[in-house]
């Protein structure tokens, strides 16, 4: 490798540094994904669905158990933190949160799981984020199968 290419152009402890060559090295990989399904804690099912399939960018829904069929609830969308360059829909820590709060506030929650900078540099999470985020793009008969 030439070593122009290994020259650091960007450094940000504890996040990641850039390369010249444009290669990101992430020093915080947050791989504390937790597999949609049954949260065994608190009993709130969540099912990971597409957003967009043009880009690939998913989503996760979480549902309350609700006593008969029909009802109307709110819908809350959640966009986890980190600035738009850190975290995940599907961490360990939002479950527990978005899976508690629907349970106890009776909405159903969609949390997205937008592309992160600086690897797809902004506007491309806020596109992401608002990327069709509408009752249709998230059919919940699928989701609560």
């Amino acid at each position: 490798m030439d070593s122009n290419n290994n020259e650091i152009i960007h450094e940000f402890p504890p996040f990641f540094k850039v390369y010249k060559d444009g290669t990101i090295e992430r020093y915080m990989t947050g791989h504390d994904h937790v597999p949609a399904g049954l949260d065994p804690t608190n009993r709130s099912p969540n099912k990971d669905v597409v957003v967009s399939p043009e880009t690939g960018v998913k989503a996760r829904i979480f549902i309350p158990k609700i006593n008969g069929g029909g009802q109307k609830l709110p819908l809350l969308v959640h966009y986890h933190g980190g600035g738009f360059c850190l975290g995940s829909a599907f961490g360990e820590k939002f479950g527990n949160f978005l899976s508690s709060l629907v349970l106890k506030a009776k909405v159903i929650a969609v949390s997205v799981e937008y592309r992160l900078a600086p690897e797809h540099p902004l506007p491309i999470a806020y596109h992401d984020s608002l990327a069709r985020v509408t009752l249709d793009r998230f059919p919940l008969e699928r989701a609560r199968a």
